[in-house]
């Protein structure tokens, strides 16, 4: 090198000036100033260069070297070290019409109508933040040991009274498993199960993300028709009568948001029980029902120990914390604790302290009844607006089902909208096949702000009238 490296030095900043050098060398050699061989002034000349200390310039060279970027020998001087040209590597969009395609898709955001996340306007972030912060320092001041792969026992014990109080399900907490959401308790679920190659019921529709992943545990699916009693319970006993899985959303069928029969309930429990089999219960939504009481969780009916119950606070509180819970029956409490140790262990402990603290405080209630009413004025006005337009809309838990004319591309119609700030979900997404798939929009009722309702539903009009 025979020009002088030009290196800026800001002696007011509280970076050491070694450190400053030596970020300035690395910010070359790595974006190609300074090339492969390229010869660096000595340490003694550079110090002169920079009016620094010969020692500051020496340590700066001693890391570069340290880090294989730069070597030194007495005969040739400093160079540039030789390695091989690293190919800049961009993120690969996913495959049209894969699965991650859709899972981008729909968890996008955020949007208006967009559904599975509750609004911002209701989530108490400030009180939160701080209550989280304290969990932190808690964390950060404990001895460094491996927290229960259980979940903290504290948040475990909050869980457990919730259930008892608002979903009716008696349980003790050494029974529940936290979990990375309700997607970590499925796992969690079927790896103790070890169904592969069985059948598992799914509702016809359901979620497209519970379905893809029974796919991936190579179970065999029989979707299940869905009308206004929930799952169709006989449809799959005449169907699939030998499955060993049903997977159900009985509290608030998701999406066409109907409750499971107390009928179809107790044919449920008694095929799971007569066969063997296990029901996994989809709890997303928990007590959040917009009119009137929720019905108590099908775990609270089971009396054979057939029911394994997941939660999450994904919908209740926010998705960003990823939690949710897993409640066993007492018989697999054991195998669960011990897929959880070896394979899937609880979120950080500072999360869960803090979600403790939430809950035993009353916060969490609190905030459940605030987001009732919010949500249930948010769904008054949909309804009120769209209904004059289209008489084919219906409130289905925390969403509008808008239903289109038979054979409508709800799927183009979805992405239209996304170009003007809008996220209705395909309802034809949610189908096991496009055999069953009726076209429709969901549209998130948490997103859908009071002062933004009006403007946003005739937009969506306008794009709908588009595509006829």
């Amino acid at each position: 090198m025979t020009r002088p490296l030009r290196l800026e030095l800001d002696r007011s900043a509280r970076t050491p000036l070694a450190e400053q050098i030596h970020g300035g060398i690395r910010a070359a050699i790595e974006s190609g100033v300074l090339a492969p061989g390229a010869r660096l002034p000595s340490w003694q000349d550079l110090a002169a260069q920079l009016g620094v200390a010969r020692g500051t310039v020496r340590s700066a060279y001693e890391k570069l070297s340290s880090a294989q970027l730069i070597v030194a020998s007495r005969a040739s001087g400093t160079h540039v070290a030789d390695r091989p040209s690293l190919p800049v590597r961009q993120d690969k969009a996913p495959d049209p019409g894969s699965f991650m395609e859709m899972y981008q898709e729909l968890t996008a955001g955020p949007a208006i109508f967009q559904m599975g996340v509750p609004a911002q306007e209701t989530f108490p972030a400030t009180l939160l933040a701080r209550i989280r912060a304290q969990a932190v320092r808690v964390e950060m001041s404990a001895p460094a040991i491996y927290p229960d792969p259980r979940g903290e026992p504290d948040l475990r014990r909050e869980i457990a009274a919730y259930l008892a109080l608002a979903r009716g399900i008696e349980c003790a907490p050494s029974q529940i498993v936290v979990t990375a959401g309700f997607s970590g308790g499925l796992g969690l679920a079927l790896r103790v199960l070890g169904l592969e190659q069985k059948t598992a019921w799914v509702e016809d529709p359901g979620f497209p993300f519970t379905r893809h992943g029974l796919a991936l545990a190579r179970l065999s699916l029989a979707p299940i028709p869905v009308d206004a009693d929930g799952i169709d319970v006989a449809y799959g006993l005449q169907h699939a009568p030998d499955a060993a899985l049903a997977v159900v959303t009985p509290g608030q069928q998701a999406p066409l948001g109907s409750t499971l029969s107390l009928e179809r309930r107790s044919r449920l429990l008694d095929w799971a029980a007569q066969r063997g089999a296990w029901v996994i219960e989809d709890d997303y939504l928990s007590e959040l029902q917009l009119k009137g009481r929720a019905t108590p969780a099908l775990a609270s009916l089971d009396r054979a120990g057939r029911v394994i119950h997941v939660g999450s606070f994904s919908k209740t509180v926010t998705p960003a914390l990823r939690l949710g819970f897993v409640v066993a029956p007492a018989a697999l409490a054991s195998r669960f604790a011990e897929a959880a140790a070896c394979l899937a262990p609880a979120p950080g402990p500072a999360v869960q302290r803090a979600m403790a603290d939430f809950m035993r405080d009353g916060h969490y209630l609190r905030h459940l009844r605030r987001t009732k009413r919010a949500y249930a004025a948010q769904a008054d006005a949909l309804v009120k607006y769209l209904r004059p337009r289209t008489a084919n809309v219906a409130i289905a838990g925390l969403a509008a089902v808008l239903r289109l004319p038979d054979g409508a591309p709800d799927l183009p119609i979805a992405r239209d909208a996304a170009s003007f700030g809008l996220a209705p979900t395909a309802l034809s997404l949610w189908y096991g096949s496009q055999a069953s798939a009726r076209p429709g929009l969901l549209l998130g009722v948490a997103t859908s702000p009071l002062k933004r309702i009006e403007a946003s539903c005739e937009r969506l009009l306008q794009i709908i009238d588009r595509f006829k």
